[in-house]
């Protein structure tokens, strides 16, 4: 689970708590813990990876309906885009990792110009987008793609097992605490007033 807010909230835990989460592939990501929330017995961190979360989009083509670019992620296109995202990216001392989640960015990021962002959901209203900001284009077989970070904090929801190592969850568990979700949300702001 993967949502955004404006200010994270630390509990009383040091930035210095970062802890490993892999997914069901073997992908590794190292998140920050911001919050340990208790729910129905059970705890949740919420986490925020340590390297900046990216997201790879491809711009529709003229034959499509669409008009705001598509997330992609058919395995089988990002294995063919990832060699030339890479090299775009290293062209700016950015390294493009394939963690757990989300793709992340590491090297030193440029600064965010509110100029520069993209509201992607502007236009469409459909919601699906934050601001995110450009860190490169390219085109791969006459289509043209974007990688792009989001200016919103990247959050992650994970459990947290009886050895305190997080674990994703589950869809079925997921889908379980969906309806709680809104009252982490106003935990997290509650403590910051």
């Amino acid at each position: 689970m993967m949502f955004s807010s404006q200010s994270p909230q630390e509990n009383g835990r040091s930035q210095e708590d970062i802890v490993t989460l892999t997914d069901e592939q073997g992908r590794s990501l190292n998140c920050m813990i911001q919050s340990i929330l208790p729910l129905e017995g059970q705890d949740y961190l919420l986490l925020v990876p340590v390297d900046a979360p990216v997201e790879i989009l491809r711009w529709p083509s003229d034959d499509e309906d669409e008009e705001t670019p598509i997330p992609v992620e058919s395995e089988a296109e990002l294995d063919q885009i990832l060699p030339l995202a890479q090299v775009v990216l290293e062209e700016q001392n950015l390294t493009l990792k394939r963690t757990a989640v989300t793709f992340t960015v590491g090297g030193e990021l440029p600064e965010v110009d509110p100029d520069d962002l993209e509201d992607n959901d502007e236009d469409s209203g459909e919601g699906d987008y934050e601001e995110m900001i450009e860190l490169a284009n390219f085109y791969c077989e006459e289509q043209e793609y974007g990688i792009y970070m989001p200016v919103e904090p990247f959050f992650i929801l994970a459990r947290q097992n009886e050895r305190g190592e997080p674990q994703l969850l589950s869809s079925e568990e997921l889908q379980r605490i969906e309806p709680l979700l809104p009252l982490i949300e106003d935990q997290l702001f509650d403590d910051l007033d």
